[in-house]
């Protein structure tokens, strides 16, 4: 769909520089953002080999599975199909981990390989598994604890406070994730 809807924004920005005589403010936005971009994916970059630093670092100490124990209930309460202390658990508690963290860039690998473990111990290969669904749910919904890579981009934009979204950040994750696993919850039970 997407692949469809970019080419014809851009189509139609185009004709509608032509038609206004835009055509050089067109050329001039497209190297201003351009340049923008990249400014962007370096701050980004950057941003992402820090956290990605702390994460190993976490991962090599003790300090991850401390984070995993402290977060057993949750998981226990959350998919109660997956194996205590499993490499499942593991990797689920590592996604959750690094997406409180505000890395979704980091959590996406962690999140693929945590549903490949999920779909190789899935009985049904053809449907998703409670925990996969829940997963996913968690996944879309993440609550963050830090959102590192709004904070960089508010950062590179040279926003006054760029940190100063964190509590209503906390407020909008907690809530949607609460509902979300609620909702989840409610049909899974329904839906087999």
């Amino acid at each position: 769909m997407l692949n469809k809807l970019w080419p014809a924004f851009l189509i139609i920005s185009i004709i509608f520089a032509i038609l206004n005589g835009k055509i050089g403010e067109l050329n001039s936005s497209i190297f201003e953002s351009a340049n923008s971009a990249v400014q962007l994916t370096i701050t980004l970059f950057g941003t992402l080999c820090f956290w990605n630093g702390i994460m190993q670092i976490a991962i090599k100490s003790s300090l991850v599975d401390t984070i995993c124990k402290i977060l057993n209930p949750l998981i226990k309460i959350l998919f109660p199909e997956i194996k205590k202390g499993g490499k499942t658990h593991k990797e689920i508690s590592m996604n959750i981990i690094a997406n409180m963290l505000g890395l979704g860039n980091a959590a996406t690998p962690l999140g693929l390989k945590a549903m490949q473990s999920m779909q190789d111990e899935n009985q049904n290969k053809d449907k998703l598994s409670n925990s996969m669904v829940m997963f996913i749910i968690i996944n879309t919904a993440s609550i963050q604890i830090i959102p590192t890579t709004v904070i960089a981009i508010r950062n590179s934009l040279n926003s006054v406070e760029p940190s100063k979204i964190i509590l209503p950040v906390w407020i909008v994750t907690i809530c949607a994730a609460a509902s979300a696993v609620l909702a989840g919850k409610i049909i899974t039970k329904f839906v087999k």
